[in-house]
């Protein structure tokens, strides 16, 4: 070993050992709630089994856009092992369980006059197992799993308006249904995914992205009244959105690369934030002028931005008790160099990013804490400090058991949102990993591995077994401090 990789290495554990004696006296406050995730597609299987419908995911599935040919067809087989499942929650000590309801298990068709009983008997199942083992349920209402027979497919989803009315119904019945015991609620995980991924598998970008955030915006509004008016007095919950959010940073201090790192959060997290979070309420300024401007050139008569009525800004702003939080990645920014004749939501943004260099990496994934920070703080300080709940946070590595790669992620990131608490006054009051067990994830199939728990899908029993992170998370839970152990270390990754 070189003395310059000596010298560095030392200066490296000198400073991570001072920050580790700096956060001893940052525990997480008593009543701050650790938890899991996973949604229904991903882990249920069960996909046609016991009156469930047809969903999106099942078609598109079948469609070869999985990079590794599969499905989600059995998954985790949560559908019949949920028992299992919230053992391990159990032994992982968490507060609470977030999981999102099956919308086509439940109502198989999308349509409210047929509803599954064998769905909702599932729920209430799953729902009353967590909590005889002392684990609130937190319920995603909508996690990429539509109706196929009013999905993309068919009457286009969100991109219709008439999806505002059918969700409506829908999370009026499980409000209904399980509201006396759920007090916990999301309305659509990271609307930002809906309208950025599904466009593209439709070659329908720089449209339909705006149609589908625009629709998932009054969605969400008119769910979060409808709780408000008719369930939460008698219910008592809580209910808001999930927004995901990569932290854009610079790639250099130069006003140009500042613009486009600060155009970028308005794209991403603004675009749906603004509306709800802001006092002003409506889309970004910021986004409004750079779309009404991009179009202009164009020749088109007007944005291809929707606009909100005023009546619309005042019904949707404000709909939140809290924020769910998606956090992973970070990246360095600088302008584009978009070409008008490309019409996309890309070019609107009109930005390029990189993995911010000198950072460690694992697979390929670079991991950087500090990003997560500075995304807690930007929300904070952009939207007056709102409630926050980290609703995901994980990283995929494909050890199955001797994971250290995600030890380090976790027990790091964990670190730079205390510091967001601490020293930034941001209000964050949970922290759930991503995810409880490996997965289906997606477009990466299988290949993607986020889980505490491995799963070995060869097996026909979907065998579950602990990986190293799900000790080391198990402990940060157990002591409600992060310890100072060699999973601080960036050393653990060379």
């Amino acid at each position: 070993m070189t003395q310059v990789k000596v010298t560095t290495w030392i200066i490296s554990y000198i400073a991570l050992t001072t920050m580790g004696e700096k956060l001893k006296e940052y525990k997480f406050p008593k009543d701050f709630l650790f938890g899991a995730a996973t949604s229904s597609y991903q882990i249920e299987g069960a996909w046609n089994v016991d009156g469930k419908g047809e969903s999106d995911w099942d078609r598109l599935s079948r469609k070869q856009i999985v990079l590794d040919g599969s499905n989600g067809d059995v998954a985790c087989d949560s559908y019949h092992k949920f028992k299992e499942d919230v053992q391990l929650l159990k032994t992982l000590g968490v507060q609470f369980y977030r999981f999102s309801i099956a919308w086509s298990r439940v109502i198989p068709d999308g349509y409210i006059n047929h509803v599954n009983q064998a769905g909702v008997d599932y729920y209430n199942s799953l729902i009353n197992e967590l909590l005889a083992n002392g684990i609130q349920p937190m319920v995603t209402l909508y996690h990429f799993n539509t109706p196929a027979k009013i999905g993309f497919q068919t009457i286009g989803s969100f991109s219709n308006e008439f999806m505002v009315d059918f969700f409506a119904d829908y999370c009026k019945l499980m409000f209904r249904l399980y509201g006396d015991r759920v007090k916990w609620w999301f309305t659509i995980n990271e609307p930002l995914s809906v309208a950025k991924y599904y466009p593209m598998i439709l070659d329908n970008t720089g449209w339909m992205d705006y149609f589908l955030a625009h629709n998932c915006l009054k969605a969400h509004a008119r769910a979060y009244h409808i709780y408000d008016k008719e369930f939460r007095e008698s219910q008592g919950g809580q209910i808001g959105p999930v927004l995901n959010f990569d932290w854009q940073e610079p790639r250099t201090d130069s006003p140009e690369d500042e613009e486009a790192a600060e155009r970028s959060r308005q794209f991403t997290l603004g675009w749906f934030a603004h509306p709800i979070l802001s006092k002003e309420g409506d889309y970004p300024p910021l986004m409004k002028k750079v779309i009404a401007e991009n179009s202009e050139r164009m020749g088109l008569n007007r944005s291809r931005l929707p606009i909100f009525t005023e009546e619309e800004i005042n019904y949707i702003r404000g709909t939140f008790d809290f924020v769910g939080f998606n956090h992973y990645d970070t990246f360095m920014v600088s302008p584009g160099s978009a070409k008008l004749e490309n019409v996309s939501y890309t070019n609107d943004i009109n930005v390029t990013e990189r993995s911010p260099p000198n950072e460690p990496a694992v697979e390929g994934t670079t991991i950087v804490p500090w990003g997560f920070r500075k995304a807690l703080k930007w929300i904070s300080k952009t939207y007056n400090n709102p409630t926050i709940l980290i609703t995901e946070n994980g990283f995929k590595q494909s050890a199955a058991y001797n994971d250290s790669g995600r030890c380090y992620y976790h027990v790091n990131f964990l670190k730079a949102m205390l510091e967001a608490m601490h020293l930034d006054g941001c209000k964050v009051i949970g922290y759930s990993v991503w995810s409880l067990l490996d997965n289906f994830e997606w477009i990466e199939g299988y290949t993607a591995r986020f889980g505490l728990y491995h799963v070995d899908f060869n097996d026909p029993n979907r065998t579950r077994t602990s990986k190293l992170s799900a000790k080391v998370y198990e402990e940060i839970v157990k002591n409600r401090e992060i310890l100072q152990d060699s999973y601080n270390d960036r050393r653990i990754l060379e």
